[in-house]
C-alpha cells in the first residue's frame, strides 16, 4: 500500500478527471524555461509581508514560471480582442488584462500579488501594470458601525461590491483616469479624499479577500454580474487553516509592537495588553471573524481560481494546481 505522500508524488505532474494539472515544485520551476529574474535580493524587503519568507529562491522556482504564464495569457487575450475589433470593422479601445487574486487573511496573497507585479513591469515587454487592493471599497469604518457591521469587517456585506463592480465595467471598457478608494493599514480605514488613479495599464491585479466569490441570487433583482466575471486570469493563494492562523497570530503581535509609539495607528490601542492578552485577543478575532470568513466566504471560492498556490508552514509554495481550460 502507498503511502500518504507516495500517493502525492503521484498526483503530482498529472491531469485530474476535473482537467486540473498538479505540478511538485520542482516540476512546475522546471516551467521557467530560462527566463530571466528581473528583480533582485535588495528588491526582497519591499515585496514582502509581515513575517514572510520571501527568498530569491521562490521567485525563481515559483513566480517567474507564473508570471511566463500571465505574459502568455495576456497576448493570446490581447490577440482575441483585436480579432473581436477587426471582425466588427472598428477600433476597440485598450483594454487591460485582469488578474484576481484571493485567499484568506495573512496567507500572504498581498506578497504574491507585489511580486507578480514587479515582474510583469520589468519583464522585456514592459507592461505597464496596477495593483488595486479591494480594501479600498471597504465601505469606512464609520458607515460599517452605522450598519451594525464593524464586527464583520472583511465579510462581503462589508464591502462596497456595486462600487468595485463599477470600476472593473470601466476599465474593462478601457476608460482613462479611473479612481480608486485608498486605504490605510495604519489607521485600518478608507482614507478620505485619496485616491488611486488607473489610466489605462496593460495588466492590472485585482487582490482581495472575496474577489472570486459568486453571491447567491434572490430572484428578481438578485445580482447578474460579479466581480469575476471581469477577470481572464485567476490565483487562490491556499494554505492549511491552522498555519494561517499562526501566521495571522504572528502579524498582529507585530503590529501592536510597531504601533506602541504612534497614537494614530489602529494597533496602537492594543499597546497596553502584554503578550499572552495579545495572542489571546488575536486568536479571538481568528476564531470568531477571519476564520469563519474563511470557512462561509473565501474557501469556498477555491475551485473557480485558474491557478492554485499551495503554501507550507514556512510560506513556501510546495504545490501549484493549474485547472486546464
Amino acid at each position: 500500500m502507498l503511502d500518504p505522500d507516495a500517493r502525492d508524488r503521484q498526483r503530482d505532474d498529472s491531469t485530474d478527471r476535473w482537467g486540473e494539472r498538479v505540478f511538485d515544485r520542482s516540476s512546475w520551476a522546471a516551467l521557467r524555461a530560462h527566463e530571466s529574474v528581473p528583480i533582485a535580493e535588495e528588491d526582497l524587503a519591499a515585496l514582502t509581508g509581515i513575517n514572510e519568507d520571501l527568498s530569491m529562491g521562490e521567485v525563481e522556482d515559483i513566480y517567474v514560471p507564473l508570471a511566463r504564464l500571465v505574459h502568455l495569457r495576456a497576448g493570446v487575450t490581447r490577440s482575441l480582442h483585436d480579432a473581436t475589433g477587426a471582425f466588427l470593422g472598428r477600433f476597440r479601445p485598450h483594454v487591460p488584462f485582469v488578474i484576481g487574486v484571493a485567499g484568506s487573511v495573512a496567507v500572504g496573497k498581498s506578497t504574491t500579488s507585489r511580486v507578480l507585479q514587479k515582474l510583469l513591469a520589468r519583464a522585456p515587454e514592459r507592461r505597464r501594470v496596477d495593483l488595486v487592493t479591494t480594501d479600498g471599497f471597504l465601505h469606512a469604518n464609520a458607515e460599517l458601525e452605522r450598519r451594525g457591521l464593524l464586527h464583520r469587517k472583511g465579510f462581503p456585506e462589508s464591502y462596497d461590491t456595486p462600487a468595485l463592480v463599477s470600476f472593473l465595467a470601466d476599465l474593462k471598457a478601457g476608460r482613462p483616469a479611473l479612481e480608486v478608494p485608498v486605504y490605510s493599514h495604519v489607521s485600518y480605514d478608507v482614507i478620505e479624499g485619496e485616491a488611486q488613479v488607473v489610466d489605462q495599464p496593460d495588466i492590472v491585479i485585482v487582490e482581495g479577500l472575496n474577489v472570486l466569490q459568486v453571491p447567491p441570487t434572490t430572484g428578481e433583482g438578485g445580482p447578474s454580474v460579479f466581480v469575476s466575471d471581469f477577470f481572464d486570469f485567476s490565483i487562490y493563494v491556499d494554505a492549511d487553516a491552522g498555519d494561517v492562523e499562526e501566521w495571522y497570530l504572528q502579524r498582529f503581535l507585530t503590529l501592536v509592537e510597531g504601533a506602541r509609539e504612534d497614537e494614530g495607528a489602529f494597533f496602537h490601542r492594543f499597546a497596553t495588553l502584554d503578550d499572552d492578552h495579545a495572542e489571546q485577543l488575536a486568536r479571538e478575532i481568528w476564531s470568531s471573524v477571519n476564520l469563519p470568513n474563511l470557512h462561509e466566504n473565501v474557501l469556498p471560492t477555491r475551485d473557480r481560481a485558474e491557478l492554485v498556490l499551495e503554501k507550507d508552514v514556512h510560506h513556501h509554495v510546495r504545490r501549484v494546481r493549474l485547472r486546464m481550460r
